[in-house]
């Protein structure tokens, strides 16, 4: 599966939740500008030793001021548009730099008491310029590959507003993985501080909610059932390079409340290429520590579990976050060891030590979960009886990336019912 086909629907979707708002004017547009400060979080033992984290961010948007849209109204007038990212990590020679292009939803928090406090939400791709190395840069196991994923939240509060200028403070969190396509891949995680300016195209720019936008916000509920099937593609250890698919079937239900929050829980079912030709090529450890798994490698190839899922409805698009308890995931005790594991170059070879089964290998055992974005033939607004969809989504044992999903689902909807 190809990875720029995953990186083309995910801004794809993104895009498209700038395009569907017809109504904004010019005088809904804005420009931003955040110079920040953070740290980068160490990825794994030995990891570099890294300095203050520097950046800026550029971005332009717009207001979306669409009456009809239930998304619009719930969530406030909502800001959307893109932003360019320059990052410096705190080590230029063994973490390098970050170049990213991430398109984003901005939404109020608690907007009955304050139109100060909102939420900036991007999800996107990003260019770094230094990775892994086994042999000038091997305590770098965060990243292995040119192009990744990047993630971006950031709490924004305002302390200075005019009509033409905004000043803000920013908390926010910042991530970039490859996915798990290529190992290591431990990613970075930072955590920042910003100090930003928003200037408006126009002199009357802000349109704020009136007392009846706040209060009065159409209520209803629907309940659905959703079904869909996905590949993914991951490599199992660094040694083998080889990316292998992830065979993905879910089954759901839940209840769409407002048109625009969808809450729900389901099973999944997956079957991992990269286990079952472990386990068929008689991997060192499956001789060592299973070697039962010969005799079914199917069975001990497959992962099936139960999920939570949430998922914010923006038209045609859907930005979905689910967590999930695995039932049975009976090779991860050997994945663990592999990936958890260590590897140096000691001049002639690589040396690789495994990594011992302890307390946090249970939680990664258990917890899985999964973030991603669907854009839907027909408009949720709709609240359509059929739709279908395709979604590109990250999967991770307890929030470290699995394998990157392309998949393809449909919903049923039951009657509407106005609350």
């Amino acid at each position: 599966m190809n990875l720029f086909l995953r990186y083309a629907i995910c801004i794809f979707c993104l895009l498209e939740i700038n395009a569907q708002d017809k109504t904004s004017s010019k005088s809904d547009l804005f420009y931003n500008a955040d110079i920040y400060i953070g740290q980068t979080l160490e990825a794994n033992t030995g990891f570099p030793k890294t300095g203050l984290q520097t950046g800026a961010i550029f971005s332009m948007g717009s207001l979306n001021r669409n009456k009809n849209a239930a998304w619009v109204k719930q969530l406030g007038k909502p800001k959307s548009g893109f932003s360019l990212s320059f990052t410096d990590f705190g080590n230029s020679e063994k973490l390098g730099r970050a170049y990213s292009f991430i398109p984003y939803l901005e939404f109020g928090l608690f907007k009955r008491k304050t139109d100060n406090l909102n939420l900036n939400i991007g999800f996107g791709g990003a260019y770094l310029d230094t990775q892994f190395s086994n042999e000038t840069n091997p305590y770098n196991r965060a990243i292995s590959t040119k192009i990744n994923w990047a993630f971006r939240s950031v709490l924004y509060y305002s302390v200075l507003e005019s009509s033409k200028m905004d000043g803000r403070l920013g908390l926010g969190y910042f991530h970039h993985s490859n996915g798990h396509t290529r190992l290591p891949n431990q990613g970075l995680n930072s955590l920042l501080f910003s100090v930003s300016t928003m200037i408006h195209s126009q002199k009357v720019a802000k349109h704020p909610l009136s007392l009846e936008e706040k209060n009065h916000k159409e209520k209803s509920k629907q309940i659905y059932i959703n079904f869909q099937t996905g590949i993914g593609q991951n490599v199992l250890t660094e040694l083998d390079i080889t990316k292998r698919e992830v065979y993905n079937i879910t089954a759901s239900a839940g209840i769409v409340l407002n048109k625009t929050f969808k809450f729900g829980g389901g099973m999944y079912y997956r079957f991992l290429e990269g286990y079952y030709d472990y386990i068929k090529n008689d991997g060192e450890l499956i001789s060592e520590q299973v070697p039962h798994f010969k005799d079914y490698p199917y069975k001990y190839a497959i992962n099936f579990g139960l999920f939570g899922s949430a998922e914010l409805l923006l038209s045609h698009i859907g930005f979905e976050w689910n967590i999930g308890f695995n039932i049975y995931k009976p090779f991860y005790k050997i994945d663990y060891q592999i990936n958890q594991g260590y590897s140096f170059y000691d001049g002639e070879k690589t040396v690789f030590f495994y990594a011992e089964l302890d307390w946090y290998y249970e939680l990664k055992r258990t917890v899985s979960s999964k973030l991603g974005l669907k854009y839907y033939v027909f408009n949720t607004n709709n609240s359509p009886r059929n739709n279908i969809f395709m979604g590109v989504y990250i999967n991770s044992n307890l929030g470290q990336a699995d394998f990157t999903e392309l998949s393809l689902g449909y919903v049923y909807r039951f009657k509407l019912k106005q609350r």
